[in-house]
């Protein structure tokens, strides 16, 4: 009788012995449970570390942001079931030491600089003693004509400077008459004195000054002009150049079968100058095209 009761309560410590063998957690579980606890505690879930259970001894390495994040693993691991021992080997380091580095290893190259632009191109200067010809886009006289009067005109050949164009032919032109005198019948001088004040190139009006035209006639037909005319050297010169007087000349455009397009003087005319005819000034003063 009593062997067995003996082997029915060896039975039965046997039995209970392996029940609790058998909830004992493994090595594996004891990781996954220490490691799933530490991610989601708010303390500690910046943490970045192993967890390694070996027989239930935890040996827990990695980084930590502060020192109550360090304890607060431990203290999770301490009170995991199944664990015998622990060994944190965990090491304090703040989330702004460790910012620099994923920014340098993630931050793309900057782009390289954009080239510079090229320099502008230098400023052409046209020289005092540049000639510009003009043509006249109206008539122009000394009886009809009035003191301060603008007139236009455009320009007739273009102009370059070191063989680099400068003023395109073409190009408007505004002048002033800075004297008209009407001839008197019996006495008394008719006079016609002209200069260009600005030219126009793209978008730009530059101010220019120039030598006065200037075209005197006398009563009774007597006169300071001097003529040329006809053929392939066709034009008309007219006040100032034959006597080495004031002003510099009125022309026409010369060219091969041009002929005679100039203002005339005969008789007791006035001094009148046509609609197209072509004039030629002189630049007084330099001027600079910018491009």
């Amino acid at each position: 009788m009593r062997s067995r009761i003996m082997v029915r309560l060896s039975l039965i410590l046997l039995v209970a012995f392996s029940v609790g063998c058998s909830k004992k957690p493994n090595d594996a579980q004891i990781t996954n449970d220490i490691q799933q606890k530490v991610a989601a505690d708010p303390d500690t879930k910046d943490s970045s570390i192993t967890v390694d259970s070996k027989d239930g001894k935890v040996t827990i390495q990695g980084k930590v942001p502060t020192d109550a994040a360090r304890t607060k693993v431990e203290q999770i691991a301490k009170t995991e079931p199944g664990v015998s021992d622990l060994d944190n080997e965990t090491s304090v380091q703040p989330p702004m030491a460790m910012a620099p580095v994923a920014a340098a290893e993630t931050q793309p190259a900057p782009p390289p600089p954009a080239p510079e632009p090229p320099p502008p191109p230098p400023p052409l200067v046209l020289k005092a003693g540049t000639p510009l010809t003009v043509k006249t886009g109206q008539a122009l006289s000394s009886k009809d004509s009035q003191t301060g009067q603008t007139f236009l005109a455009t320009l007739a050949q273009p102009v370059s400077v070191n063989g680099r164009p400068a003023l395109p032919a073409g190009a408007t032109i505004s002048g002033t008459v800075v004297a008209a005198k009407t001839k008197g019948k019996i006495k008394g001088e008719g006079q016609l004195d002209l200069a260009l004040t600005s030219v126009t190139v793209g978008s730009h009006t530059y101010p220019i000054q120039t030598q006065v035209l200037s075209s005197t006639v006398k009563g009774k037909g007597k006169r300071t002009a001097a003529t040329t005319g006809g053929g392939a050297a066709g034009g008309a010169l007219i006040g100032g150049i034959a006597g080495g007087g004031k002003g510099a000349g009125i022309g026409a455009l010369v060219g091969a079968g041009a002929g005679f397009v100039g203002g005339a003087l005969t008789g007791n005319k006035q001094i009148e100058i046509p609609a197209e005819s072509a004039l030629t000034f002189t630049l007084t003063q330099s001027l600079t095209i910018k491009r």
